[in-house]
C-alpha cells in the first residue's frame, strides 16, 4: 500500500462533496472593518515543507487580498498536532484580536489510529471554546480511508458533519479533496504533493486555495 493510499482522507468522497457544495460568487460585498482570522491546524495548514510565502496561510492571505477583504489571516498550525494538541492550546490561540477561526484538524488523529470519539471530543472541546469566546469557526474536515475499518472510518468521517450542524459552523468537507478534483489519484500524487507523498507542494496548495477560498470569502462576508 503507498504512502498517499495510507494517508488517503477519502479523497474521491472528498471531491464528490465538493462538488455538491459548489462555488461561492464572490459578489463584491466587501467588510465593513478589518477582521483577524486565526487558521488552528496541522502541518497543512502550517505549511511544512514549503518556502514561507508558498504555504497555506500565505496563499490564502493572497486570495483574501485579492477579493479586497480587509482580513488578516493568523498562522497557528503546529506541525504534528493532533485535536488533542488543538484542544490544548485554543485558548491562547483566541486571543483578544481574534474574530473569526479556521479549524483544519485530524489528519494526525487519523495517522496515529486515535480512536474517533476522543477526536470528536476534542474537536468538539474546540468549538465550545470558540464558542464561549464569541468566535464563528469555519471547520474544515478530513477524510479517512477504510485502512483501520469501515466502523472507523464511519465514526471519523460523520464526526466533521455532525459537529458542523451542532454547533452552526461552516464545513468544507476536505483539506485534500480539491487534489483529486479529476479522480486520478496517482497523478494528484505526482503533480500536487511533495516527495513524501502527505503534503502538497505549492501547486497543491494553491489548487485547496482556489477550492476554499470562495467558500472562506462567503463565511467572512456573512460575518459583516
Amino acid at each position: 500500500m503507498g504512502v498517499w493510499d495510507h494517508w488517503a482522507y477519502g479523497a474521491c468522497k472528498g471531491i464528490r462533496n465538493l462538488a455538491a457544495v459548489g462555488f461561492i460568487s464572490l459578489g463584491s460585498v466587501v467588510l465593513a472593518d478589518p477582521v483577524t482570522v486565526a487558521a488552528l491546524g496541522d502541518s497543512l495548514t502550517q505549511g511544512f515543507g514549503l518556502p514561507p510565502d508558498d504555504g497555506f496561510v500565505p496563499q490564502l492571505q493572497r486570495f483574501l487580498d485579492d477579493q479586497a477583504l480587509a482580513v488578516t489571516v493568523i498562522n497557528a498550525g503546529v506541525s504534528g498536532d493532533t485535536t488533542a494538541g488543538g484542544l490544548a492550546r485554543v485558548g491562547w490561540t483566541l486571543g483578544p484580536e481574534v474574530d473569526a477561526m479556521i479549524v483544519a484538524l485530524g489528519g494526525n488523529d487519523f495517522l496515529r489510529g486515535i480512536d474517533p470519539s476522543v477526536s470528536r471530543a476534542n474537536l468538539r472541546g474546540i468549538l465550545v471554546a470558540a464558542a464561549e469566546a464569541d468566535v464563528p469557526v469555519f471547520l474544515v474536515g478530513i477524510e479517512a480511508s477504510g485502512n483501520y475499518g469501515a466502523a472507523f472510518q464511519q465514526a471519523f468521517n460523520s464526526m466533521y458533519p455532525d459537529l458542523a450542524q451542532e454547533f452552526g459552523t461552516r464545513l468544507f468537507p476536505s483539506f485534500l479533496g480539491p487534489l483529486a478534483a479529476d479522480g486520478d489519484l496517482s497523478a494528484a500524487l505526482a503533480t500536487y504533493m511533495q516527495p513524501d507523498g502527505i503534503h502538497p507542494n505549492r501547486e497543491g496548495v494553491a489548487r485547496i486555495v482556489a477550492a476554499m477560498g470562495p467558500e472562506i470569502s462567503d463565511w467572512l462576508r456573512s460575518l459583516d
